[in-house]
């Protein structure tokens, strides 16, 4: 039987940069939070050595996709690691593309992690959570946090998680029809890269902001205009260096009664927070089919 994997999305409650290492990476320390909506993955192994990868985005078929690269990476490691015996391992890969490019939602880096810890059972390479985790790097620095699957508080560049658990809340997310790049955004001569780093408790007491909206708001009226107008209803910033703009409700009627007031060309959808990622939930309520 096929099955399909979730790739859920994710929004940066807060996202502050607190330095520059020598090798250029960035620090950060962000608070990563998954959503009930996303792309979805069916996986189908085989003995062919090809990653093969299918969807109606054509635009996103080519070598340099996480999903192709992260699953070549596994291959790649699991031999290394005397985990498999050859190069055979293969796969065919469908994706259903529901999270905007270039919008802060981390749909490259969800597919990634997906992609990595569903093959890794498929193909009993039999890597731990941790170790998907510490070699994703390679590809994205999000990857690790949608890997491990819960809330978190991340730092460094990535590989430092403090895992929390969140009311539970519903969000309006708005997306402007804007690809913005992360690596443009990293690069901007406006980042300053130098906010104070805080403790969990401070982070988690003072008010959410995110160093790349002051960028994004410079460069893009329409994602200035469309935060000013949906901060007039709830609490609203942009997530990740991308365009989406999420505002924050306690029940999903609030939400839906501004995402009414939305002019009719605007995308966007409402979902609730979770302190589980979706993928775990499914691995968990799947865990019969990869019993030896």
């Amino acid at each position: 039987m096929i099955y399909t994997w979730p790739s859920p999305a994710k929004i940066n409650l807060f996202l502050y940069v607190t330095g520059i290492r020598p090798d250029k990476y960035h620090e950060i320390q962000t608070l990563f939070q998954f959503l009930n909506y996303g792309d979805t993955l069916k996986i189908i192994p085989n003995k062919t050595g090809k990653i093969q990868l299918f969807t109606k985005k054509k635009i996103l078929i080519n070598e340099n996709n996480s999903i192709i690269s992260s699953a070549e990476l596994l291959k790649e490691k699991a031999l290394s690691y005397g985990k498999i015996s050859t190069f055979h391992y293969g796969a065919k890969i469908f994706l259903n593309k529901k999270i905007p490019i270039g919008s802060g939602l981390g749909g490259g880096s969800s597919n990634a992690a997906t992609t990595l810890v569903v093959l890794n059972k498929l193909w009993n390479t039999q890597f731990t959570l941790q170790e998907l985790a510490s070699f994703s790097l390679k590809i994205g620095t999000d990857i690790p946090g949608f890997i491990l699957g819960k809330t978190a508080v991340i730092e460094g560049i990535g590989n430092i998680l403090h895992p929390i658990k969140r009311h539970k809340k519903w969000y309006l997310v708005v997306y402007p029809n804007i690809q913005i790049s992360t690596e443009n955004m990293f690069s901007s001569p406006f980042l300053m890269s130098n906010t104070s780093k805080k403790s969990l408790k401070k982070l988690l007491m003072l008010p959410f902001t995110n160093d790349f909206e002051k960028i994004a708001k410079k460069k893009f009226i329409e994602i200035k205009q469309l935060i000013l107008m949906l901060s007039s209803h709830a609490p609203s910033r942009m997530t990740g260096t991308g365009s989406c703009v999420f505002s924050e409700f306690n029940d999903k009627r609030s939400a839906q009664k501004i995402f009414s007031l939305l002019p009719k060309n605007m995308q966007g959808f409402i979902a609730k927070s979770v302190n589980i990622s979706p993928l775990h939930k499914t691995l968990y309520k799947r865990q019969h089919l990869f019993l030896n």
